[in-house]
């Protein structure tokens, strides 16, 4: 009697898989991708390269420049090989504009955020999160290990009564900035305030609002007034408004003692393997998203000003622009019209001789 054929008498350990499979299509969730052209197109109503600086040619130009002088890749993670003077350009850039004393670099939005709340919360900590937060949130806090309550969408009064019962010591409220399903600001302000008088921290993800909300395009957390205030931390992305490679920052409020690097232990432990185990990001896409404006001479940590030395975007008295609307504006406005268009004039000056156990959770990219 010969003994069966292992390949044949067990079972496909992934034939689950198209079961799963035949449920997702006969729900209509079977999702295709569609690759583009680089040519023209119709218009476009879907990426989120709000304010067409994919595209602009003194961003294009930069990242050629980064690739001749630094090579195509990073060559390592951030902790050995893969930080440069671009990393370390981008974030003190990235923090002026902000209005906040460090940033840090991801390779991505998503592991910006799951690398901050990791490390801002863990065991023995609570983690607030609103029931409409972007997935790479929910993922961080089902990674965090600590406790995670899920208050419904924009209520304000449910975070400061989750606050007010809980018996952890550490406690971390998460929102995205602006919702990327239906647009809404969350109220960054009010969310401010209860977990200053709680003792909590608060994690803000700029992902839909840099570069089109706030002073300058310095977010939401800029627009209410607490960006920089201790215990305030922003997340974002550069694959948006900016029009980079979807890499995100992490930039930290607060001052620093006198004689101390800013939030030197946070920027060494947020995300610690996020950033010890993944590469670096590539020179070109690391190079800061916007050139110097005037008068910058293109040094390092400056953030997109105009002559008078202030945040474009804003007027003499610092007081930010108003003709932005509810939502960031689409990338129609790319094409040289409508509010998008405008406020990437603001960000660039003119070139020279040229024109699951949290629901809904949010599903753009980071």
């Amino acid at each position: 009697m010969t003994d069966p054929d292992p390949a044949t008498s067990r079972p496909d350990p992934f034939g689950w898989l198209a079961d799963h499979e035949r449920v997702r299509r006969a729900n209509g969730l079977r999702r295709t991708l569609v690759s583009r052209s680089a040519g023209p197109g119709p218009l476009d109503l879907a990426s989120n390269d709000y304010l067409g600086l994919a595209r602009d040619p003194r961003v294009v130009a930069g990242a050629l420049q980064a690739v001749r002088t630094w090579g195509a890749g990073a060559t390592g993670s951030r902790l050995v090989t893969g930080s440069t003077a671009l990393h370390a350009e981008l974030e003190a850039a990235l923090a002026a504009l902000t209005g906040t004393t460090a940033g840090l670099v991801f390779s991505s939005g998503f592991l910006a955020n799951t690398g901050a709340v990791v490390a801002l919360s863990g065991p023995g900590a609570l983690v607030v999160s609103d029931a409409h937060n972007h997935a790479s949130l929910v993922d961080a806090c089902r990674l965090s290990r600590a406790r995670v309550v899920v208050t419904p969408h924009l209520d304000v009064d449910a975070v400061a009564a989750t606050l007010a019962a809980r018996g952890e010591e550490r406690a971390l409220v998460v929102t995205d900035g602006v919702f990327s399903v239906d647009g809404e600001r969350a109220p960054v302000g009010r969310l401010a305030a209860v977990c200053a008088a709680a003792g909590a921290g608060l994690l803000v993800d700029e992902a839909h609002a840099l570069g089109v909300l706030g002073p300058g395009g310095a977010g939401v957390a800029a627009d209410a007034g607490v960006a920089g205030r201790p215990g305030v931390v922003l997340t974002a992305t550069l694959s948006k408004s900016l029009g980079a490679q979807g890499g995100a920052r992490i930039a930290v409020g607060g001052r620093p003692p006198r004689g101390h690097r800013p939030q030197l232990r946070l920027r060494h432990r947020a995300g610690a393997r996020q950033r010890r185990c993944r590469t670096g990001r590539s020179p070109a896409a690391v190079r800061r998203p916007w050139p110097a404006g005037p008068g910058q001479g293109g040094g390092r940590g400056a953030a997109p000003r105009g002559a008078g030395g202030r945040l474009r975007g804003t007027d003499a008295a610092g007081r930010r622009d108003r003709g932005a609307g509810r939502r960031p504006a689409g990338s129609a406005g790319s094409r040289g019209r409508g509010p998008g268009a405008r406020r990437a004039r603001r960000l660039l000056p003119p070139a020279d001789g040229a024109g699951r156990d949290q629901p809904a959770a949010g599903h753009g990219s980071r």
